[in-house]
């Protein structure tokens, strides 16, 4: 993985140095282009997809990597003046782009050229989806109501961008502090503790930690006090109160919005066009599924609770329950103690720098692509790599990706990938390139060791990089497909399955090496780490459902009415088996896909999972997890055509047959269920 200057020729070049100034300005340019845009095809005499349909779509083409580049800044600027004017700038964009597909007159012309039968069966597939898939979304955007409802309707979403966008700038910005004596994170590990910011309170010196995973993570799952872990917890989940408010708005007004566009609940409108196409669906896979997981999780329980229970009686006190903070540090000495894995011991095998190039190297086996690394790129923070991708047999430029892997300040709190620019033909028929940004929030290196990942860090950089490939691989007309047209129920698939090869160990065995040594990982600890793979698959499968539940709860309802709080640790308490204590805080204040465009979708994570399972059992372990032809059969088939077609037709093409749900069950610990 050679590093050189970047052949940023091949591509256009993105700006990411921006001051507030210049977001402000290029938000007024862009909403002046598109509204010039929208104005000529609405007064078109006799519409065509030719001066219809193609300007629109030459909209996204032209003028997304800009608009995502400005409205990005938000999540990764170090500047809080760039962040708040890379807000304002999606504030403004959103509620500019949701009232250009309430305009009639657009509409108009576009219904037009859907009617035109004759016109239309004329088109190749891709642009005939295209007129489908627009006129949809003016009509789901209300085109077709009458004028008063359609005013009100543009009144409650112009109030729900500004609610997202609120809610997420509220978790960027705010990180939980907390400060510890070392006596009180007994059990973390020396190297916790390396260049940790310390301060004297009362006379004490303790150490600062923060809510970023880095910090909260390792506390979670290693410090012995339960009076730590749960001080910890509460202050992860009160860090942004006023979000409980924003989150339960919303709820109303996307109930509102629902029946005024004819639908009884929200997620009845937005499940339309995923491939479950409707809550009963969800529901009944959510429920069975529980039905499933429930036996595995009452066994899980029970050693859970005898551990805790021996921990109560050395310390001399009384045992009364196990509650969520609870939950990491149990699970994770139940695999210590019955398999003989420690993620202490584990991370020493996996530095950064190491798991980058094995990662890198089965994307290029898998998928037929090779990478370099480009010197001295112009980014937005010392931190943040950029790589170029190609064809590996060929000289043909794939496109870019960008790596953010590292916390710090006003950065967005988890993993992400952003689409900066989907790739699109250009209207000379050459192409312009993708673009990807991965955010991460994985430990820095400190004084002493090198950045480390555990395991868990491992699998998340794989699933993350299926996102990227899912985006850099997908070859269509019109940047309109992109991956975010891909059905929400279906884009984790591919990420998903990318995770599989973290769980080989002849794949393991290529790159986790000893950053002290350079020992490759022992194959007896690769053997220890997966037995451990399913060890408390149901409670954490139980956590995955609780979460697609209460999203559910919130967003199948009839009665928006609803106190989030409660319900949320009610469901918690209820689901996972773990009791709340009485805690105040919200998990649901920082539950940022609630606000996040996962809305009525979350359930997606585990039903996508049926999809990811069965093409990785069914095809990579059968042909072979390094078989060339099958990885490129799946880039073919289900990652190059993006959102021009719907999933299901990809899966059953790649499949040869209906999906089933039989290597989910049996990736999850539940071999012996019935498939379905």
């Amino acid at each position: 993985m050679a590093a050189r200057i970047g052949s940023l020729a091949k591509a256009g070049v993105l700006n990411f140095q921006r001051k507030p100034a210049e977001i402000s300005a290029s938000v007024l340019r862009l909403i002046q282009h598109e509204k010039q845009v929208n104005d000529k095809v609405a007064a078109q005499k006799s519409p065509t997809f030719a001066n219809t349909i193609a300007p629109l779509a030459r909209l996204e083409n032209n003028d997304g990597a800009e608009s995502a580049i400005i409205t990005f800044l938000q999540n990764v600027s170090t500047d809080k003046e760039v962040r708040d004017a890379s807000s304002d700038a999606e504030l403004k964009l959103r509620s500019f782009r949701m009232e250009s597909l309430m305009r009639e007159d657009v509409y108009s012309s576009v219904k037009a050229v859907m009617e035109n039968k004759h016109d239309l069966s004329s088109l190749n597939p891709e642009d005939r989806e295209l007129v489908k898939k627009m006129e949809v979304q003016y009509r789901r955007n209300g085109l077709g109501l009458s004028a008063e409802k359609r005013k009100k309707l543009g009144e409650i979403k112009r109030r729900l961008i500004e609610l997202g966008v609120e809610f997420s700038r509220n978790i960027n910005e705010k990180d939980g502090v907390i400060l510890f004596t070392r006596q009180e994170l007994d059990g973390l590990p020396d190297n916790y503790f390396c260049d940790r910011t310390t301060k004297v309170e009362n006379g004490v010196e303790k150490y600062v930690v923060t809510t970023k995973y880095p910090d909260i993570v390792p506390v979670m799952q290693m410090a012995m006090s339960g009076d730590t872990r749960k001080r910890m917890m509460a202050v992860s989940e009160a860090r942004c109160p006023e979000n409980i408010g924003l989150l339960q708005e919303a709820i109303k007004l996307r109930l509102e919005a629902a029946r005024l566009l004819g639908y009884q609940t929200h997620a009845e409108f937005m499940l339309e066009e995923n491939m479950a196409k409707g809550p009963d669906h969800v529901m009944k896979f959510e429920d069975d599924l529980r039905k499933k997981l429930d036996p595995l999780a009452t066994s899980e329980i029970k050693e859970i609770e005898s551990l805790k229970m021996k921990d109560m009686e050395v310390a001399g006190k009384l045992y009364k329950g196990l509650f969520s903070w609870d939950y990491r540090y149990y699970a994770n000495m139940v695999k210590e103690r019955k398999h003989n894995v420690s993620e202490e011991e584990v991370k020493q095998y996996f530095p950064v720098d190491k798991v980058m190039r094995g990662v890198l190297d089965i994307c290029q086996g898998v998928l037929g692509l090779r990478f370099l690394k480009v010197s001295n790129p112009s980014v937005w923070h010392n931190d943040v790599e950029m790589y170029e991708v190609w064809e590996a047999s060929e000289d043909t430029f794939v496109g870019h990706f960008y790596l953010d892997l590292y916390p710090r300040n006003g950065k967005y709190n988890h993993a992400c990938v952003n689409s900066i620019r989907t790739g699109y033909e250009r209207d000379d028929g050459s192409r312009e390139y993708p673009a990807a940004v991965m955010l991460a929030n994985f430990p820095k290196a400190t004084s002493s060791t090198p950045a480390l990942l555990t395991h868990d860090d491992v699998l998340t950089l794989l699933h993350e990089f299926g996102h990227i490939f899912h985006l850099l691989c997908t070859k269509t007309r019109w940047s309109y497909f992109g991956l975010d047209s891909v059905q929400m129920d279906f884009i984790e698939a591919p990420s998903q399955m990318l995770e599989n090869w973290g769980w080989e160990p002849s794949v393991l065995r290529k790159f986790a090496t000893h950053h002290k040594t350079g020992e490759l990982i022992p194959e007896k600890l690769v053997e220890r780490l997966v037995s451990a793979k399913n060890e408390g698959a149901g409670l954490f499968n139980l956590r995955q459902l609780f979460f697609g539940l209460f999203d559910m709860a919130i967003h199948n309802t009839k009665d928006a009415n609803i106190d989030v709080r409660t319900l949320y640790h009610t469901l918690r308490e209820q689901i996972t088996r773990f009791a709340n204590d009485n805690q105040d805080a919200c998990g649901a204040a920082t539950f940022g896909h609630m606000m996040g465009g996962y809305d009525a979708g979350y359930y997606g994570y585990l039903f996508a999972k049926v999809f990811s399972a069965d093409m990785y059992e069914s095809r990579f372990v059968k042909d072979g997890i390094d078989n060339s032809h099958t990885g490129l059969d799946y880039r073919n088939v289900v990652l190059r055509p993006g959102g021009s077609r719907d999933a299901m037709i990809s899966l059953k093409q790649f499949l040869g047959r209906e999906p089933t749900s039989t290597a989910f069950l049996k990736s999850i610990g539940l071999a012996d269920s019935r498939s379905t």
